[in-house]
């Protein structure tokens, strides 16, 4: 089987390097999907991720791990149901509902000139409201190595410094992974890994 790697916002594929040598240890050919929002509209990413989808699809079974905004990418890459769906999809992190930080983070003029239309998506409400559902069976892994209490935007509750565990879930049904790490790099935490491969598995 093949596994699509999606990094997230104002990473490269670098970041999932240590991932992808653990899936390729576990037996998986795996692929990787690039994009910089400072030079790309969300809209045109998405269109170059379907492309890579349909191609991939064609090789056979596939499963995606997808960080942060690389699970937004995907779902509405996947929406218009133009190629197989994957066997199964890993969601590391993901602002499955308008993180609480976002619109803060837009205020600040060098988010907006990096980010660009993928920052200011993450601000609005009527954009997670439509985006498409995933298909694919799929796990969330969240982290809870965020901080918490007076001081925190994120108050008592659970987060990995950017996203809170609220924010992660698609639906109310979900029961996202926790891990006791951060937003960043929690693809390279060992365990966070072997989740991912057990995932995986389950699929196979």
């Amino acid at each position: 089987m093949q596994v699509l790697l999606v990094h997230g916002l104002s990473r490269t594929p670098a970041s999932l390097m240590p991932l992808a040598w653990r899936l390729q240890t576990s037996g998986w050919q795996t692929d990787a999907f690039s994009y910089a929002a400072i030079f790309e509209t969300f809209d045109q990413i998405v269109e170059r991720l379907r492309q890579q989808l349909h191609e991939l699809s064609q090789q056979g079974a596939y499963s995606v791990v997808a960080h942060s905004l690389g699970g937004l990418l995907l779902r509405a890459a996947l929406g218009n149901e133009s190629a197989p769906p994957p066997a199964h999809i890993v969601m590391l992190g993901p602002p499955n509902q308008r993180p609480r930080l976002a619109p803060m983070a837009w205020h600040l003029p060098p988010f907006q000139w990096v980010t660009g239309q993928c920052g200011w998506n993450l601000t609005r409400l009527d954009f997670f409201q439509q985006l498409p559902l995933l298909r694919s069976p799929y796990t969330i892994i969240a982290g809870v190595g965020g901080p918490t209490g007076l001081l925190s935007p994120f108050g008592a509750e659970a987060n990995d410094g950017i996203v809170a565990i609220s924010e992660t879930r698609m639906s109310d049904r979900d029961l996202p992974l926790q891990f006791p790490v951060g937003h960043t790099f929690m693809m390279n935490d060992t365990a966070v890994q072997s989740a991912i491969v057990a995932a995986i598995q389950s699929a196979v």
